[in-house]
């Protein structure tokens, strides 16, 4: 069990924190303290307090299932301290403790205990890593849904709110009612514009429940913009067995991450900022380039890279990455499909951004699971893929390679590979109506699912059809005979 008194002594080869946590004041509160967050924003912060001791961490858990009480229960156990290991596709690797998480609150156990310190004054940024579909927006409308049972009962019960929704209302409610100033509220996640997108979900919410609070937070809180990019890939029990092992400490919670990272922000804070520049954020007043060339490059080939690969048998990404047939069409897709439709900021050369992309995938460290990966592809695959597929209709251009990714991640949904081995897929957002269409012997039913809404408007006839012949194709003769069929002359 790793805890502070582990820190007062010298680990051999691990980077201990420069400074007493004990004298670490609590300046954000983060929901969603998963995998990336502690190797991502954790990291940034972590670098930043020997100069500004303000800035510590309260992470904040909304789940009240078994796993959620365990892992509530182990960072409490160690005074919420974790080992971090970056490890370089050369093999180097560098271990650190990190302690800018100085709580960790189970909001089901306590909700008053979350909403305290969410009114407190010491806060002022609000965080979140609540995954891509996590903001509650109605892709239909565009618009906050109103009508889920947590957001309706957190309109009933505000006092006791289940979701980040009510939490941050309620608390930005408090601040407002005791003259204090609104906090930041800042997106994590892999969206375009994720901080305009938080702002239409929580002011969608409080003008739900109140419209002269969503008026107050609406001139008084912010919501920046921010690109965000590590790979952080699952911890298994085997995994944490090694890291401990290589690190010599006994941690139940160690986290692994590439030795890349990169975090650009829109300079845009209600109540003060840390000095993250210092720490190696790129602050700008406008991130969408910088967005468009991560979302559209290195998310969009993740996935098309991991749904034929899972049909292949290959659990993990550097595996993938290293079959020539996958490549190649990883390749083919960023410098035909996507870098021609996409304007690179200021500084960014987006073929030698590929060829990062392709050596980050390589990473055998790592060994990111393929299936994290494709996990929740219905909404990844509209944030991800929809602007290029847009392109794609509007201007003729050809449709096989995202045809093919379509195609695989339909064939990979039915949860069978070539050797015969089943797996299952995690698609949340999937009716048992809409999972019906996925095992439908009918190869045009799956094209009926969400995932493809964004470009119903457009006409799909010639992508549609590639679909099903591609399907047809995998079906009968494999990935790589359908690879075959889209390949370039």
């Amino acid at each position: 069990m790793l805890t502070l008194k582990d820190i007062a002594r010298e680990v051999s080869s691990v980077h201990l924190p420069n400074y007493n946590p004990l004298n670490i004041q609590k300046g954000i509160v983060h929901f969603g303290v998963g995998n990336f967050f502690r190797a991502h924003e954790a990291l940034y912060i972590e670098n930043i307090l020997k100069k500004e001791p303000t800035w510590g961490i309260v992470g904040v858990g909304l789940t009240n299932g078994e796993h959620s009480i365990q892992k509530a229960a182990m960072f409490k156990a160690q005074d919420c301290l974790y080992s971090l290991t970056e490890c370089a596709p050369t093999g180097e690797r560098s271990v650190r403790i990190i302690a800018a998480l100085r709580d960790y609150l189970l909001a089901p156990e306590n909700p008053e205990d979350v909403l305290d310190h969410l009114s407190n004054p010491d806060i002022r940024i609000v965080s979140m890593t609540i995954t891509e579909g996590g903001y509650n927006i109605d892709e239909k409308t565009g618009q906050f849904d109103l009508q889920s049972l947590a957001v309706q009962h957190d309109l009933k019960n505000p006092e006791k709110p289940e979701t980040v929704f009510g939490y941050v209302v309620e608390g930005l409610r408090r601040r407002r009612d005791r003259g204090f100033k609104a906090f930041t509220i800042l997106s994590c996640d892999n969206l375009r514009h994720n901080g305009n997108i938080a702002r239409k979900a929580f002011l969608g919410f409080a003008c739900a429940r109140d419209p002269e609070l969503a008026q107050w937070i609406e001139q008084n809180a912010t919501f920046p913009n921010s690109m965000v990019d590590r790979i952080t890939p699952t911890v298994t029990t085997d995994i944490a067995k090694q890291l401990n092992t290589a690190s010599g400490l006994t941690d139940t919670l160690p986290v692994v991450a590439e030795d890349f990272r990169h975090w650009v922000l829109e300079d845009n804070f209600a109540d003060g900022r840390p000095d993250l520049a210092s720490a190696g954020v790129q602050f700008v007043s406008d991130v969408a380039d910088y967005e468009h060339v991560k979302i559209r490059m290195l998310n969009a080939s993740h996935i098309m890279l991991s749904f034929p690969a899972i049909l292949l048998g290959y659990a993990h990404v550097d595996q993938a990455v290293k079959d020539p047939a996958l490549k190649e069409n990883i390749e083919n897709f960023l410098t035909l499909d996507v870098i021609p439709t996409l304007k690179a900021p200021p500084g960014v050369d987006l073929h030698h951004y590929m060829l990062t992309v392709l050596n980050r995938f390589s990473n055998p460290a790592m060994a990111d699971q393929t299936l994290r990966i494709a996990s929740d592809g219905c909404a990844k695959i509209q944030v991800f893929w929809t602007e290029t597929v847009r392109h794609i209709l509007i201007e003729n251009r050809d449709c096989s390679r995202i045809a093919f990714g379509i195609a695989a991640y339909l064939e990979m949904l039915r949860g069978k590979n070539i050797l015969g081995q089943t797996y299952t897929t995690t698609e949340p957002a999937y009716t048992k109506e809409q999972n019906a269409l996925i095992h439908s012997n009918d190869f045009s039913a799956g094209l009926k699912l969400p995932a493809f809404d964004a470009w119903r408007d457009l006409d799909t006839s010639v992508l549609d059809a590639k679909v099903i012949e591609l399907r047809k194709i995998i079906r009968s003769q494999g990935i790589l005979a359908a690879l075959s069929a889209i390949r370039q002359p």
